[in-house]
């Protein structure tokens, strides 16, 4: 299998899980000259956010803020740890971030380091936010609110936001969409979400993607087992109209 050399590379979200992304990495084995990028969720639920942020900050890695570092800037927006948004951060893993830190304490660094975090990357035929983008909304009305948090709305587009860019996103587990197993991938119209669920007992695989030659290399935080596929044998292609149906299912549950 030949490779086109200087690839671009994107990183589906870490969560903590510092020893998978050098498994990850070992496997991928990057060139200087290869562009990595993450697309955010570096932190929570795992046992090593500290390490990981350290490490992508460290080497200039361009990341996109997730829904989880906004989550944490959300609980010192105002100075002091508000206790709502305190609460709902620890609730979805913030705990394990906190404990990660020597003396339960985040540098100034490492905040100060997440508000420059962009909400998304143009990168001319590829374009990567944390979540996606809501399909109903002009793009330069659309916020954190939309690039980091939106689900449904955006997996269930008919058709391309982008007539020449593919959306890439992580975000949403990918088995939690119709027809997804864990491991693989998800293909909708004009987006491709590579969140595979590292942290998730039911998964553990944490994905890259190689943009350039259209390969998947996968590290399982748990099974301690990495494998490379052609991106057409690793995603499954998302029907819309499954999407939009599980999720009147939803509402009337």
């Amino acid at each position: 299998m030949s490779e086109t050399s200087q690839r671009r590379i994107v990183i589906g979200d870490v969560h903590g899980h510092y020893e998978g992304l050098m498994t990850l990495l070992a496997a991928i084995a990057p060139a200087s000259n290869d562009q990595l990028y993450f697309l955010g969720d570096l932190i929570d639920r795992g046992p090593q956010s500290a390490q990981v942020v350290n490490f992508v900050k460290n080497n200039n890695y361009p990341c996109l803020l997730g829904n989880h570092e906004q989550m944490l800037l959300n609980v010192l927006s105002n100075g002091s740890a508000s206790t709502p948004a305190m609460q709902a951060w620890l609730y979805s893993g913030g705990q394990a971030t906190i404990a990660s830190y020597q003396e339960a304490t985040i540098p100034q660094e490492h905040i100060d380091w997440f508000t420059t975090l962009p909400t998304y990357l143009d990168l001319g035929d590829v374009w990567l936010t944390h979540a996606g983008v809501d399909p109903f909304m002009p793009l330069n009305k659309q916020t954190a609110e939309q690039f980091c948090w939106i689900r449904e709305e955006f997996h269930g587009i008919e058709k391309p936001f982008f007539p020449d860019k593919l959306i890439i996103v992580g975000h949403t587990i990918t088995f939690t969409l119709p027809g997804v197993i864990p491991g693989q991938l998800a293909q909708g119209k004009g987006w491709l979400d590579i969140d595979t669920g590292a942290y998730h007992p039911r998964s553990g695989w944490l994905t890259a993607l190689d943009v350039t030659n259209n390969l998947v290399y996968q590290a399982n935080v748990f099974k301690k087992r990495v494998r490379t596929l052609p991106l057409e044998e690793a995603s499954v292609m998302i029907d819309p109209a499954e999407i939009k149906g599980a999720r009147r299912n939803q509402q009337r549950a």
